[in-house]
Protein backbone atom coordinates (compact mmCIF):
# COMPACT_ATOMS: atom_id res chain seq x y z
CA UNK A 1 0.00 0.00 0.00
CA UNK A 2 1.26 3.19 -0.95
CA UNK A 3 2.35 5.86 1.49
CA UNK A 4 0.02 8.36 1.91
CA UNK A 5 -4.02 8.91 3.57
CA UNK A 6 -6.04 6.14 2.64
CA UNK A 7 -8.40 8.99 1.75
CA UNK A 8 -6.94 11.40 -0.46
CA UNK A 9 -9.98 13.39 -1.11
CA UNK A 10 -10.58 14.00 1.97
CA UNK A 11 -7.16 15.52 3.74
CA UNK A 12 -6.73 16.52 7.29
CA UNK A 13 -8.20 20.30 7.68
CA UNK A 14 -5.30 22.76 7.30
CA UNK A 15 -2.53 20.45 7.23
CA UNK A 16 -0.61 19.12 3.88
CA UNK A 17 -0.29 15.15 4.56
CA UNK A 18 2.35 14.93 3.14
CA UNK A 19 4.75 17.93 4.24
CA UNK A 20 3.80 19.17 7.73
CA UNK A 21 6.22 18.30 10.17
CA UNK A 22 3.67 17.05 12.49
CA UNK A 23 1.18 15.66 10.70
CA UNK A 24 -1.11 13.14 12.67
CA UNK A 25 -3.54 11.69 10.24
CA UNK A 26 -5.11 8.35 12.20
CA UNK A 27 -5.73 7.50 8.27
CA UNK A 28 -2.00 7.81 7.12
CA UNK A 29 -0.20 4.76 8.29
CA UNK A 30 3.20 6.47 6.78
CA UNK A 31 2.72 9.28 9.20
CA UNK A 32 4.36 9.73 12.86
CA UNK A 33 2.00 10.08 15.77
CA UNK A 34 1.69 13.14 17.65
CA UNK A 35 -0.06 14.70 20.81
CA UNK A 36 0.21 18.11 21.29
CA UNK A 37 -0.07 21.02 23.89
CA UNK A 38 2.92 19.88 26.57
CA UNK A 39 5.68 21.84 26.75
CA UNK A 40 8.39 18.92 25.57
CA UNK A 41 8.82 16.23 22.40
CA UNK A 42 10.65 13.55 22.08
CA UNK A 43 11.07 12.48 18.85
CA UNK A 44 12.69 9.62 17.33
CA UNK A 45 13.98 9.92 13.72
CA UNK A 46 15.04 6.70 11.44
CA UNK A 47 18.36 6.45 9.04
CA UNK A 48 18.04 6.53 4.98
CA UNK A 49 20.31 4.57 2.83
CA UNK A 50 20.75 6.74 -0.35
CA UNK A 51 20.85 3.91 -2.82
CA UNK A 52 21.74 5.76 -5.92
CA UNK A 53 20.91 8.76 -8.73
CA UNK A 54 19.21 8.59 -11.47
CA UNK A 55 20.65 11.47 -13.61
CA UNK A 56 23.66 13.16 -13.28
CA UNK A 57 23.18 14.51 -16.72
CA UNK A 58 20.52 17.12 -16.41
CA UNK A 59 20.20 18.01 -19.62
CA UNK A 60 16.51 17.76 -19.82
CA UNK A 61 15.92 19.96 -17.20
CA UNK A 62 16.62 18.22 -14.20
CA UNK A 63 19.33 16.70 -12.07
CA UNK A 64 20.16 14.09 -9.56
CA UNK A 65 16.91 12.58 -8.61
CA UNK A 66 17.51 10.28 -6.18
CA UNK A 67 16.20 6.35 -4.75
CA UNK A 68 16.27 5.19 -0.96
CA UNK A 69 15.53 3.34 1.99
CA UNK A 70 14.47 4.52 5.26
CA UNK A 71 15.88 2.32 7.91
CA UNK A 72 15.05 0.90 11.48
CA UNK A 73 18.32 1.09 13.44
CA UNK A 74 20.44 3.19 13.74
CA UNK A 75 18.07 6.27 14.51
CA UNK A 76 18.22 9.43 16.10
CA UNK A 77 16.33 9.81 19.77
CA UNK A 78 15.90 13.39 21.41
CA UNK A 79 13.96 15.42 23.87
CA UNK A 80 13.46 18.76 23.55
CA UNK A 81 12.00 20.94 25.99
CA UNK A 82 10.84 25.08 26.01
CA UNK A 83 12.60 26.54 28.46
CA UNK A 84 11.48 30.11 30.26
CA UNK A 85 13.00 33.54 29.28
CA UNK A 86 15.04 33.38 32.73
CA UNK A 87 16.78 30.26 31.91
CA UNK A 88 18.69 32.24 29.31
CA UNK A 89 20.20 30.61 26.31
CA UNK A 90 19.24 27.07 24.51
CA UNK A 91 21.45 24.43 25.74
CA UNK A 92 22.23 20.92 24.51
CA UNK A 93 23.47 17.25 25.92
CA UNK A 94 25.07 14.22 24.46
CA UNK A 95 25.71 13.53 21.24
CA UNK A 96 25.92 15.98 18.25
CA UNK A 97 25.30 18.52 20.81
CA UNK A 98 26.86 21.32 19.15
CA UNK A 99 24.97 20.48 15.90
CA UNK A 100 21.82 20.63 17.82
CA UNK A 101 22.45 24.32 19.11
CA UNK A 102 23.24 25.26 15.14
CA UNK A 103 20.08 23.83 14.35
CA UNK A 104 18.37 26.12 17.36
CA UNK A 105 19.71 29.21 16.02
CA UNK A 106 18.65 28.49 12.57
CA UNK A 107 15.04 27.93 13.11
CA UNK A 108 15.10 30.90 15.24
CA UNK A 109 17.19 32.95 13.08
CA UNK A 110 14.34 31.91 10.30
CA UNK A 111 11.30 32.45 12.77
CA UNK A 112 9.89 29.04 12.56
CA UNK A 113 10.42 29.05 16.76
CA UNK A 114 10.74 31.39 18.94
CA UNK A 115 13.07 31.74 22.90
CA UNK A 116 15.03 29.07 24.09
CA UNK A 117 15.07 25.32 24.13
CA UNK A 118 16.89 22.36 26.12
CA UNK A 119 17.67 19.38 23.97
CA UNK A 120 18.74 16.24 25.42
CA UNK A 121 20.38 13.85 22.79
CA UNK A 122 20.16 10.45 24.09
CA UNK A 123 21.45 8.54 20.77
CA UNK A 124 22.35 10.10 17.28
CA UNK A 125 22.85 8.35 13.68
CA UNK A 126 26.81 8.29 13.44
CA UNK A 127 27.35 11.65 11.56
CA UNK A 128 29.05 11.34 7.77
CA UNK A 129 28.38 7.93 7.27
CA UNK A 130 26.30 8.04 4.75
CA UNK A 131 22.66 7.71 6.68
CA UNK A 132 21.50 11.09 6.48
CA UNK A 133 22.40 11.87 9.85
CA UNK A 134 22.60 15.68 9.71
CA UNK A 135 18.98 16.28 7.46
CA UNK A 136 17.53 13.39 10.43
CA UNK A 137 18.93 15.89 13.31
CA UNK A 138 17.60 18.99 11.62
CA UNK A 139 13.81 17.53 11.18
CA UNK A 140 13.57 16.08 14.56
CA UNK A 141 14.91 19.26 16.20
CA UNK A 142 12.24 21.44 14.49
CA UNK A 143 9.52 18.49 14.96
CA UNK A 144 10.28 18.75 18.72
CA UNK A 145 10.16 22.22 18.96
CA UNK A 146 7.26 22.96 17.18
CA UNK A 147 5.37 19.66 19.10
CA UNK A 148 6.39 21.15 22.19
CA UNK A 149 4.62 24.27 21.47
CA UNK A 150 1.38 22.80 19.87
CA UNK A 151 2.61 24.46 16.36
CA UNK A 152 3.18 23.06 13.10
CA UNK A 153 5.96 23.36 10.27
CA UNK A 154 6.18 21.98 6.55
CA UNK A 155 9.00 19.54 6.47
CA UNK A 156 10.54 20.87 2.90
CA UNK A 157 10.78 24.62 4.64
CA UNK A 158 12.28 22.78 7.67
CA UNK A 159 15.04 21.30 5.25
CA UNK A 160 15.15 24.24 3.40
CA UNK A 161 16.03 26.49 6.59
CA UNK A 162 18.64 23.84 7.99
CA UNK A 163 20.29 23.47 4.47
CA UNK A 164 18.87 19.88 3.61
CA UNK A 165 16.86 18.51 0.61
CA UNK A 166 19.77 20.82 -1.68
CA UNK A 167 20.16 17.61 -4.12
CA UNK A 168 17.96 14.60 -2.31
CA UNK A 169 14.72 14.73 -0.90
CA UNK A 170 15.07 10.79 0.52
CA UNK A 171 15.74 12.37 3.99
CA UNK A 172 13.20 14.64 4.30
CA UNK A 173 10.79 11.93 2.83
CA UNK A 174 12.44 9.08 5.04
CA UNK A 175 11.16 11.36 7.92
CA UNK A 176 8.08 12.26 7.31
CA UNK A 177 6.87 8.54 5.67
CA UNK A 178 9.41 5.73 5.64
CA UNK A 179 9.32 3.66 3.10
CA UNK A 180 11.29 2.94 -0.06
CA UNK A 181 11.43 6.60 -2.12
CA UNK A 182 12.33 7.77 -5.48
CA UNK A 183 12.43 11.73 -5.94
CA UNK A 184 12.22 13.31 -9.16
CA UNK A 185 15.46 15.35 -8.49
CA UNK A 186 16.24 19.02 -9.28
CA UNK A 187 14.18 21.05 -11.06
CA UNK A 188 14.79 25.07 -11.62
CA UNK A 189 13.57 25.94 -7.67
CA UNK A 190 15.08 25.75 -4.64
CA UNK A 191 12.70 23.62 -3.42
CA UNK A 192 13.65 19.79 -2.20
CA UNK A 193 12.94 17.08 -5.29
CA UNK A 194 9.41 16.81 -5.51
CA UNK A 195 8.55 12.63 -4.29
CA UNK A 196 7.23 10.44 -7.12
CA UNK A 197 7.31 7.07 -5.02
CA UNK A 198 7.09 6.01 -1.46
CA UNK A 199 6.30 2.42 -0.66
CA UNK A 200 6.33 -0.04 2.34
CA UNK A 201 9.73 -1.75 1.84
CA UNK A 202 9.51 -5.55 1.91
CA UNK A 203 8.35 -6.78 6.26
CA UNK A 204 10.48 -10.02 5.50
CA UNK A 205 13.23 -8.48 4.00
CA UNK A 206 16.73 -7.19 5.73
CA UNK A 207 20.09 -5.52 5.10
CA UNK A 208 23.22 -5.88 6.35
CA UNK A 209 25.01 -3.00 7.11
CA UNK A 210 28.94 -2.39 7.50
CA UNK A 211 30.28 0.42 9.03
CA UNK A 212 33.50 1.73 9.57
CA UNK A 213 33.45 3.79 13.19
CA UNK A 214 36.49 5.15 12.35
CA UNK A 215 35.88 6.75 9.37
CA UNK A 216 33.79 9.04 7.04
CA UNK A 217 32.52 10.10 3.95
CA UNK A 218 32.99 13.80 1.84
CA UNK A 219 30.94 15.93 3.50
CA UNK A 220 30.48 19.28 3.95
CA UNK A 221 32.61 21.89 1.76
CA UNK A 222 34.45 18.72 -0.02
CA UNK A 223 31.59 17.55 -1.07
CA UNK A 224 30.38 20.58 -2.78
CA UNK A 225 33.90 20.47 -4.39
CA UNK A 226 33.64 17.15 -5.53
CA UNK A 227 30.09 17.64 -7.09
CA UNK A 228 31.12 20.12 -8.92
CA UNK A 229 34.13 18.71 -10.48
CA UNK A 230 32.09 15.90 -11.89
CA UNK A 231 31.81 15.02 -15.33
CA UNK A 232 28.41 15.29 -16.68
CA UNK A 233 27.25 11.82 -17.31
CA UNK A 234 26.35 10.54 -20.54
CA UNK A 235 22.54 10.69 -21.59
CA UNK A 236 22.22 7.35 -22.18
CA UNK A 237 23.57 6.21 -19.07
CA UNK A 238 21.01 8.81 -17.14
CA UNK A 239 18.68 7.60 -19.59
CA UNK A 240 19.34 3.25 -18.55
CA UNK A 241 20.06 4.59 -14.87
CA UNK A 242 16.27 5.84 -14.55
CA UNK A 243 14.81 2.76 -16.75
CA UNK A 244 16.94 0.38 -14.45
CA UNK A 245 14.90 2.05 -11.30
CA UNK A 246 11.42 2.67 -13.16
CA UNK A 247 10.80 -0.99 -15.00
CA UNK A 248 13.00 -3.13 -12.45
CA UNK A 249 14.03 -1.76 -9.60
CA UNK A 250 10.77 -0.37 -8.12
CA UNK A 251 7.95 -2.68 -9.95
CA UNK A 252 10.55 -5.51 -8.01
CA UNK A 253 10.13 -3.89 -4.55
CA UNK A 254 6.15 -3.99 -4.97
CA UNK A 255 6.12 -7.13 -6.32
CA UNK A 256 8.27 -8.49 -3.28
CA UNK A 257 10.82 -10.07 -5.58
CA UNK A 258 14.13 -9.98 -4.32
CA UNK A 259 16.67 -11.28 -7.33
CA UNK A 260 15.31 -8.41 -9.85
CA UNK A 261 15.51 -5.71 -7.10
CA UNK A 262 18.55 -6.40 -6.01
CA UNK A 263 20.33 -7.08 -9.66
CA UNK A 264 19.18 -3.69 -10.12
CA UNK A 265 20.24 -2.00 -7.37
CA UNK A 266 23.82 -3.83 -7.58
CA UNK A 267 24.05 -2.09 -11.61
CA UNK A 268 22.75 1.09 -10.34
CA UNK A 269 25.47 1.02 -7.72
CA UNK A 270 28.17 0.08 -9.97
CA UNK A 271 27.20 3.33 -12.96
CA UNK A 272 26.76 5.58 -10.14
CA UNK A 273 30.08 4.14 -8.18
CA UNK A 274 31.97 4.35 -11.22
CA UNK A 275 30.77 7.86 -12.25
CA UNK A 276 32.30 9.36 -8.36
CA UNK A 277 35.63 7.12 -8.47
CA UNK A 278 37.39 10.25 -9.17
CA UNK A 279 36.11 11.50 -6.43
CA UNK A 280 36.64 8.95 -4.07
CA UNK A 281 40.02 7.76 -4.82
CA UNK A 282 39.86 5.78 -8.18
CA UNK A 283 37.15 3.68 -6.65
CA UNK A 284 33.69 3.24 -6.49
CA UNK A 285 33.96 2.83 -2.58
CA UNK A 286 35.51 5.41 -0.46
CA UNK A 287 36.27 2.84 2.43
CA UNK A 288 38.38 -0.04 0.88
CA UNK A 289 37.77 -2.22 3.75
CA UNK A 290 33.49 -1.81 3.51
CA UNK A 291 34.41 -2.76 -0.20
CA UNK A 292 36.31 -6.05 0.67
CA UNK A 293 33.42 -6.84 2.96
CA UNK A 294 30.83 -6.09 0.75
CA UNK A 295 32.01 -7.96 -2.17
CA UNK A 296 32.97 -11.46 -0.16
CA UNK A 297 28.88 -10.55 1.54
CA UNK A 298 27.72 -10.30 -2.40
CA UNK A 299 29.63 -13.59 -3.36
CA UNK A 300 28.24 -15.17 -0.52
CA UNK A 301 24.18 -14.58 -1.58
CA UNK A 302 23.68 -11.07 -0.57
CA UNK A 303 22.19 -8.93 -2.96
CA UNK A 304 21.86 -5.20 -4.15
CA UNK A 305 25.60 -4.51 -3.12
CA UNK A 306 26.68 -0.86 -2.19
CA UNK A 307 27.64 2.21 -1.16
CA UNK A 308 24.84 4.37 0.69
CA UNK A 309 25.33 8.21 -0.34
CA UNK A 310 29.25 9.05 0.13
CA UNK A 311 29.95 6.26 2.50
CA UNK A 312 31.48 4.81 4.52
CA UNK A 313 28.36 2.35 5.08
CA UNK A 314 27.89 -0.21 2.85
CA UNK A 315 25.15 -2.13 2.55
CA UNK A 316 23.64 -5.84 1.42
CA UNK A 317 19.85 -7.07 1.03
CA UNK A 318 18.45 -10.51 1.78
CA UNK A 319 14.94 -12.39 1.85
CA UNK A 320 14.76 -13.02 5.37
CA UNK A 321 16.18 -12.38 8.54
CA UNK A 322 17.34 -16.14 8.87
CA UNK A 323 19.31 -15.39 5.79
CA UNK A 324 20.74 -11.97 7.42
CA UNK A 325 21.93 -14.15 10.37
CA UNK A 326 23.51 -16.51 8.46
CA UNK A 327 25.36 -14.21 6.37
CA UNK A 328 25.95 -11.90 9.51
CA UNK A 329 27.32 -15.21 11.08
CA UNK A 330 29.84 -15.87 8.18
CA UNK A 331 30.85 -12.86 8.04
CA UNK A 332 31.33 -11.12 11.24
CA UNK A 333 34.34 -12.20 12.36
CA UNK A 334 36.62 -10.63 9.03
CA UNK A 335 34.36 -7.35 9.78
CA UNK A 336 35.68 -7.22 13.10
CA UNK A 337 39.19 -7.83 11.93
CA UNK A 338 38.85 -5.35 9.47
CA UNK A 339 37.99 -2.62 12.14
CA UNK A 340 34.13 -2.37 10.89
CA UNK A 341 30.75 -3.12 12.46
CA UNK A 342 28.46 -5.22 10.86
CA UNK A 343 24.52 -5.30 11.83
CA UNK A 344 21.61 -6.50 10.37
CA UNK A 345 18.04 -3.89 10.15
CA UNK A 346 15.09 -3.97 8.77
CA UNK A 347 13.28 -1.64 6.33
CA UNK A 348 11.31 1.29 8.31
CA UNK A 349 7.55 2.39 6.79
CA UNK A 350 7.00 4.86 9.19
CA UNK A 351 8.30 8.21 9.73
CA UNK A 352 10.04 9.59 12.76
CA UNK A 353 8.04 9.09 15.97
CA UNK A 354 7.32 12.29 17.62
CA UNK A 355 5.31 12.17 21.17
CA UNK A 356 5.27 15.01 23.55
CA UNK A 357 5.91 14.50 27.12
CA UNK A 358 6.03 16.10 30.57
CA UNK A 359 8.24 18.95 31.03
CA UNK A 360 11.64 17.57 30.98
CA UNK A 361 13.12 17.67 34.27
Amino acid sequence: MPCRPANLSEPPPSRNPRTDITSADPRNPCAQRIRRATPAARVTAPARLHLGFLDLNGEIGRRYGSIGLAIADPATELVVSKISAEAGEDTAVGPEAERVLRILGQLVAAGVTSGSHAGEIKRAIPAHAGLGSGTQLALAVAGGCLAATGSTGEADTIGQIAERGRRSAIGIAAFQGGGFIVDGGKGGTDRPPPVLMQHPFPASWRILLALDPAASGVHGDRETQAFAALEPMPQATAAHLAHLVLMRAAPALVEEDLTPFGAAITEIQHIVGAHFAAAQGGSPWSNANVGELMGAIGAAGGVGIGQSSWGPTGFAFTNSKEDARRLYQSFVGQAKALGLDLMIVAGRNTGAAIETIAPHK
